[in-house]
């Protein structure tokens, strides 16, 4: 069996299901909407280098957008259940099966890593008053993403878990520690601190026992991967959905416990425990964390507007995936829901939230509603008007699924 030629087999079966709807997301007008940001950000980022503003953190915002792309580290394996049994006698060789899925991995995230410095650099050197030469800057960002790629491969392999969430704190700790270091202080030291940082991290990893295989493990997180791409696609067409993961957040199991016990309301009930646990409430929350950090930092410039509206717009798509989460579920066939009460739930959640979304982003404004009151205004008003249009954009899909329903 040539393992190699299996996985290149099974990623060509995954894309084949996958780029069939890349067509209906570019007619969603996706496309327009992310070259008008393009443009608007290459307008407001030229302004910036043109004038630079005094005392910039240039090395925290250096840091704080490359650390997590360097951290960040996934293969596909494209493994299925059935490999248990039919790929085991294989174990001794799936090494050549990996190998390929790790250092697509490691590439493809590499490119957008050093995307990133390149968009960065301008403005970094231009701030910093004794900045780090490109060159060995991009080696070292390339060695730390190296490093990190390795090292997340061998938590997937540990026996225990908890060995692994501590290996894994580990990994961001070094290439953190690794990553300031370069920033803020000089080549030589810098790299001396680096290589014996990376040698005792490399030395700590060969400690812990690990699987030659974990099967189950890999198969878990493919099933992971895949349900992320059509939650995406699931923001502009209706998609199968793929197995999501539940987190227990215990924190929200309150949430919802208000709401009247009737049929009216059972479906919006459902909606909220879903969603309190689902990653799409993750995701909701650190697109509001970054997005409060950026409207800090461009609080007093025009680029607050195009953070807010792009900040509410991710917000938005990401809430337009609840209307599929329970769209194949037998038992609301079989329970009892008035007509019309699915739609009705979930346009009303999805507006209240993406409203309390909008004025949580709108708050960093406030400060300056005094001294630039048409800005900070219009930004609001933008902001209702985003979501009224997303209202709608809901509604007319929720009537054409009752018309084709009644068809």
């Amino acid at each position: 069996m040539n393992l190699k030629e299996l996985l290149s087999s099974r990623r060509g079966q995954f894309w084949s299901q996958v780029l069939p709807y890349l067509g209906y997301v570019l007619q969603s007008g996706v496309a327009v909407v992310f070259l008008f940001l393009l443009i608007a950000f290459s307008a407001w980022y030229t302004s910036i280098l043109i004038n630079v503003p005094e005392g910039l953190p240039i090395r925290w915002i250096m840091l704080g957008i490359l650390l997590p792309l360097t951290i960040f580290s996934s293969a596909r394996t494209y493994l299925k259940p059935a490999d248990v049994v039919f790929l085991l006698p294989q174990e001794s060789r799936m090494a050549s099966y990996f190998s390929s899925a790790v250092i697509r991995g490691i590439v493809y995230k590499l490119i957008l890593l050093l995307l990133a410095v390149t968009i960065l650099w301008p403005l970094y050197i231009r701030s910093d008053t004794d900045p780090q030469g490109l060159t060995f800057t991009v080696l070292l960002l390339s060695g730390l993403k190296v490093l990190s790629g390795w090292g997340s491969w061998r938590e997937q392999h540990m026996v225990y878990k908890p060995a692994a969430a501590g290996f894994r704190l580990l990994r961001w700790s070094v290439i953190g520690l690794a990553l300031a270091s370069w920033l803020w202080y000089s080549p030589v030291s810098s790299l001396i601190f680096v290589t014996l940082l990376a040698a005792a991290y490399l030395a700590a990893s060969l400690i812990p026992v690990r699987h030659p295989v974990p099967w189950e493990r890999f198969i878990q997180l493919e099933k992971r991967h895949a349900a992320k791409v059509m939650l995406i696609l699931s923001w502009f067409v209706n998609v199968p959905q793929g197995e999501q993961r539940v987190y227990a957040r215990k924190w929200l199991s309150r949430w919802g416990s208000g709401i009247p016990w009737s049929k009216e309301t059972a479906y919006r009930f459902l909606l909220i425990k879903s969603l309190s646990r689902s990653e799409s409430f993750g995701i909701l929350l650190r697109v509001l964390a970054l997005g409060l950090v950026l409207m800090i930092i461009t609080g007093g410039q025009l680029a607050s507007a195009a953070v807010y509206l792009v900040a509410l717009m991710i917000a938005g798509l990401q809430l337009s995936s609840l209307r599929n989460v329970h769209r194949e579920s037998f038992w609301l066939m079989v329970y009892p829901l008035p007509e019309g009460s699915r739609s009705r739930n979930e346009v009303k959640l999805l507006v209240q939230l993406q409203l309390l979304w909008a004025v949580l982003l709108w708050l960093p404004l406030l400060p300056q509603l005094l001294s630039q009151p048409v800005r900070v205004l219009g930004t609001g008003a933008a902001g209702l008007v985003l979501v009224w249009g997303f209202r709608a954009a809901a509604m007319r899909k929720a009537k054409k699924e009752l018309e084709e329903d009644d068809l």
